[in-house]
């Protein structure tokens, strides 16, 4: 009887294993080619729904956009604040930002340099039911900066990937873009309108962003938080500032 009740729990646990190996077999089957590849962006894979609340309706991303990607609750913030008729979102990626532009606006355009993050982003914002209310263009915003017009322009340029953190204070010129850095793209932007977002690290120099304002004009930093911990700073000029002592 004993011998017997050894052989049924030696059974049971052997169950239990092909059950969890079973199990991660289905987890590792679900997880997209990118990630397995580099299983360091398996905690961004963790927090999918909180990147996308509709991931598993059909987001797609590629490698650079699983730790590019604005936060949902970080990029509706923003999207609130940047309610206007038309949105120029400049280096949309896979479009965190542009699809919740389009729930505040009545028009965005999106452009990216990258063919397919501009397909990225409209898939994704064909998930979310706003793909009618983005222009998608693929180019150099440089480039198409004198023929844009807007009444509110959103950038967040490309910071240099997750080691941009290790950084003390991250200085504007370290936004490597072809035709200048940081303080470049404010420039070319204010050509457009004085009403910009400016999508920056949590380590940002704040006496630079002060100074692209110019003197008289007022700045409003905004912390954005993800998991109780800073994530990233939005920049504010023009009318988008609310301070009540404008």
């Amino acid at each position: 009887m004993v011998y017997d009740e050894v052989l049924k729990d030696k059974f049971k646990r052997r169950k239990i294993v092909k059950t969890k190996n079973k199990l991660s077999k289905c987890l590792a089957s679900s997880i997209p080619i990118e990630i397995r590849k580099d299983t360091s962006l398996l905690k961004y894979w963790r927090k999918r729904f909180r990147l996308f609340s509709k991931f598993d309706q059909g987001i797609k991303l590629d490698r650079e956009s699983w730790y590019s990607a604005t936060p949902e609750k970080v990029s509706r913030m923003i999207a609130k604040r940047c309610a206007c008729d038309l949105i120029v979102d400049g280096f949309c990626g896979a479009g965190s930002n542009t699809i919740q532009f389009a729930l505040t606006c009545k028009n965005v355009i999106a452009i990216d340099i990258d063919p397919v993050k501009i397909e990225l982003a409209r898939n994704n914002a064909e998930v979310y039911g706003v793909s009618n209310r983005i222009e998608f263009i693929v180019g150099d915003y440089y480039t198409l900066a004198p023929t844009l017009k807007a009444d509110v322009v959103f950038l967040a340029p490309p910071w240099g990937g997750p080691t941009y953190i290790a950084q003390r204070i991250f200085n504007l010129d370290n936004i490597m873009l072809e035709n200048g850095g940081g303080k470049q793209l404010y420039e070319a932007t204010r050509k457009i309108t004085e009403n910009i977002a400016y999508f920056l690290p949590r380590n940002i120099d704040e006496q630079q962003c002060i100074q692209l304002a110019g003197e008289g004009n007022l700045v409003e930093f905004e912390n954005n938080y993800f998991d109780k911990r800073l994530n990233s700073k939005t920049v504010y000029y023009g009318n988008l500032v609310t301070s009540c002592d404008k």
